[in-house]
């Protein structure tokens, strides 16, 4: 079953889970290497690093996968709905 599902996967996101996962931890590191990394909130920090995922999918996988890109939005939203929240929206 699981072997299924990875098979799947790899379809969409590319066949090798190293190498789109080097794509991930470099953007990631470029992230947290920012000045503002250290302000952010943790759900700022964890949104972005989800971003980053998705990207680095897109960048090694199929770029016309709309999942991929309507996460992206999703994990934005989040943040966006926390800051009006705060800023009394």
């Amino acid at each position: 079953m699981i072997e299924d599902t990875l098979k799947e996967r790899g379809k969409i996101y590319g066949g090798s889970f190293l190498e789109q996962s080097q794509i991930a931890q470099n953007l990631k590191t470029a992230i947290k290497n920012s000045p503002n990394w250290n302000r952010m909130r943790v759900d700022q920090r964890e949104a972005l690093e989800m971003i980053a995922t998705k990207i680095s999918r897109i960048l090694y996988g199929d770029p016309n996968h709309v999942d991929s890109w309507h996460d992206i939005v999703g994990y934005a939203s989040l943040i966006e709905r926390e800051l009006k929240k705060t800023e009394g929206e």
